[in-house]
């Protein structure tokens, strides 16, 4: 039985465990704050796309940093109560930093995360006001936010993670965890979509470095996520989770009003243009699932290779021939698709905007060599992923 040290005395592992029954409701607090980061996020980019930044407080932007104070006001509530008022048990189940203090290790994600978006919006604003308005999610003050929203999102799963780590529940209790855990995995997998969606539009989806950038981006989450969890469809679950919150905003915004206020205007319409249709990640990781789950024996290596060439297959294989329906047919240009979509000041007559421009599709010689390269690139991806799940399996703090 090991033991953990705390102020000079050692504690067995029997007495740090936690022989609650139940999910605390911190937990649900923190998940909720996680989706409040994420949806938020996705309405500010719609905002951006349908009116424009018209002033620093926007609805999105105050639902995102509700999110933040939250899940810091609660990580930093957790870390106090266990430093001054904790018991030995909580204290050896906690990480102990500045020699005084005992914090859950996804708390401190969490704490860092908040402090990192909250540095972010005067930045923001003091950058809009200097340099004028931006279109890109890639701006110095964006990327401080988003590296704060997915570290909150990372801390939100480590912490969902931790509350089951070593304790027996019932199948109820299993089963509920299972799903919260894929609800914080899908959190953080769609905020990792919408920080790359300008690489991920329909009008590339015929282009072979599109699939490299899949390769390399989403195995190392997916594998993570099925490896990390409890559930044989961990992966799945998640990137269900992930579509189902971008599908849920994508059909929610356009049915609220919003008119265009900065110039030059080129689409005049009055309701939200919604965000990017989410890819179809849930197909390629019901393989990765299964194959990880039904190769328990063989060695780690085999199970990459094979998970990671049956992502690419499938992934290929769907996205290809969706992208191609969603992109050219005029079925996807209603509510349900939504590939009209487009910012306001964007033209709205351009020649491929439902049609592949010939320059970026890839011909069949250079596909292959492409597909060859992208193979290599999520054996990698998925092998860091295998491992950081291997790694995240094991957090009991």
């Amino acid at each position: 039985m090991s033991e953990a040290v705390i102020d000079g005395k050692k504690h067995t592992n029997s007495a740090v465990a936690d022989s609650s029954d139940y999910i605390k409701p911190y937990i649900y607090v923190l998940l909720l704050a996680s989706m409040c980061i994420i949806l938020g996020f996705v309405w500010d980019i719609s905002w951006h796309m349908s009116i424009g930044r018209d002033r620093f407080l926007t609805p999105p932007h105050i639902f995102i940093y509700i999110g933040a104070i939250v899940s810091a006001m609660l990580s930093g509530y957790q870390v106090l109560q266990r430093s001054f008022f904790g018991t030995a048990a909580q204290k050896a189940a906690s990480v102990k930093f500045w020699g005084i203090f005992y914090a859950p290790f996804g708390g401190l994600f969490c704490i860092w995360g908040a402090l990192a978006m909250l540095t972010s919006s005067p930045f923001d604003n003091w950058f809009h006001n200097t340099f004028g308005l931006d279109q890109k999610i890639f701006s110095p003050p964006h990327v401080l936010l988003i590296l704060g929203m997915i570290a909150i999102q990372l801390g939100t799963y480590i912490s969902v993670v931790a509350a089951a780590s070593g304790k027996t529940f019932n199948t109820k209790i299993n089963r509920k965890h299972n799903w919260l855990r894929a609800i914080a995995a899908g959190s953080l997998l769609a905020t990792v979509f919408t920080l790359f969606s300008e690489r991920l539009t329909a009008a590339l989806m015929h282009n072979v470095h599109f699939f490299i950038f899949v390769s390399i981006v989403f195995p190392v989450c997916i594998f993570a996520f099925s490896r990390a969890s409890k559930s044989k469809w961990g992966a799945t679950a998640a990137t269900a989770v992930y579509m189902g919150e971008l599908l849920f905003m994508l059909w929610l915004l356009p049915l609220f009003h919003a008119k265009p206020q900065f110039g030059p205007v080129f689409n005049h319409f009055d309701h939200f243009q919604p965000f990017s249709f989410p890819l179809l990640l849930v197909l390629p990781a019901i393989p990765v699932d299964m194959i990880l789950n039904m190769t328990g024996n063989e060695k780690p290596w085999i199970k990459i290779l094979l998970a990671s060439l049956a992502f690419l297959l499938v992934f290929f294989v769907v996205q290809w021939y969706f992208g191609e329906f969603y992109l050219t047919s005029v079925y996807t240009r209603g509510w349900v698709f939504a590939s009209y979509s487009l910012n306001y000041g964007s033209n709205p007559t351009g020649v491929y905007r439902y049609a592949f421009d010939p320059s970026t599709v890839t011909n069949s010689k250079h596909l292959v060599i492409g597909l060859g390269i992208a193979g290599f690139c999520a054996v990698f991806s998925g092998l860091a992923g295998y491992y950081w799940g291997g790694w995240i399996k094991k957090v009991q703090r």
